[in-house]
């Protein structure tokens, strides 16, 4: 049997993400110890009692002793404080990262708690469910997704590399960006979309009375999609949003713009308008679905 890739990692934070983590990185073969910690006593149980790693206690610092690979697995808001915590207890040639939706601001928050001798490769795996809590947590969710690696100047090309053959082993696809490239991108791809989500959702119910019961009652698919999206984990998203603020606000800024397009070709009755939107949509949906992601 070979040799895993790491000696011991250490997940902070055991909800959806880093639960598939440890599983998927059991599953693989990739670490000899596999340990977690949450703030929560209430998660930390639930976690041991499904056995989603060899521990998890509440010490945060502690979890990351010995630890080679440390994944800061809270919602982007946290990450600063974590390191804080943690930074103290890593031992010299420790890989620290994260799976943050947003880079810029979550590399402003962690790098200045870092000790001199830690790698810090930020990275973000573009996979999940509307599903949050250690019990969401499955072995397969990263499977043929992409995680992109976001490496900061001077960031250790040996540990990228290392962490790269670790994401190939959890079953994703890797690809490195720059952190607010990355930032720009999401925010058009991801963070928009659940944006409108949210507020369809609000609006309908907004609606009230029968008119908000009807709605409920005869959503069709559209509705149905955009509901999912919308039970996505509100702290995570809040924090993403005002940690991603100026990448979001550029491209609502747009897409209200192509809106108001929409509104008035719909008032004057422009239909070659939708018609020629509609079908350059259309082609954009079976590109991404010949590109495996959708």
């Amino acid at each position: 049997m070979s040799e895993p890739l790491f000696e011991k990692i250490a997940l902070i934070g055991i909800g959806l993400v880093g639960g598939s983590i440890a599983l998927a990185a059991r599953r693989g073969g990739l670490a000899r110890k596999i340990v977690a910690a949450t703030r929560s006593a209430e998660t930390a149980a639930t976690a041991n009692r499904l056995k989603l790693t060899d521990h998890c206690g509440t010490d945060l610092a502690a979890a990351c002793e010995g630890a080679d690979l440390v994944i800061v697995c809270t919602p982007v808001g946290a990450c600063g404080e974590v390191a804080r915590v943690i930074g103290p207890k890593l031992k010299a040639g420790c890989i620290v990262s994260d799976v943050g939706s947003v880079k810029q601001a979550v590399v402003a928050a962690m790098q200045p708690h870092l000790p001199p001798g830690v790698h810090f490769v930020p990275a973000h795996p573009v996979a999940g469910t509307e599903n949050s809590g250690p019990e969401a947590g499955f072995a397969e969710l990263f499977d043929g997704r992409w995680t992109i690696l976001t490496p900061l100047p001077d960031s250790d090309p040996a540990a990228v590399a290392k962490l790269e053959t670790f994401w190939k082993g959890l079953g994703s696809l890797v690809d490195k960006l720059d952190p607010a490239h990355h930032d720009r991108i999401l925010a058009i791809t991801s963070h928009l979309p659940h944006l409108i989500a949210y507020t369809i959702v609000g609006t309908a119910d907004d609606l009230g009375g029968h008119l908000n019961a009807e709605v409920l009652r005869f959503a069709a698919g559209g509705f149905r999609d955009f509901t999912r999206i919308a039970a996505s984990d509100p702290t995570m998203w809040r924090d993403v949003f005002m940690n991603n603020r100026e990448a979001v606000l550029e491209v609502l800024q747009r897409f209200q713009e192509d809106l108001f397009y929409l509104q008035r070709a719909i008032r004057w009755g422009e239909g070659d308008k939708l018609f020629e939107l509609f079908t350059r949509t259309r082609e954009i949906r079976r590109a991404l679905i010949h590109l495996n992601q959708a």
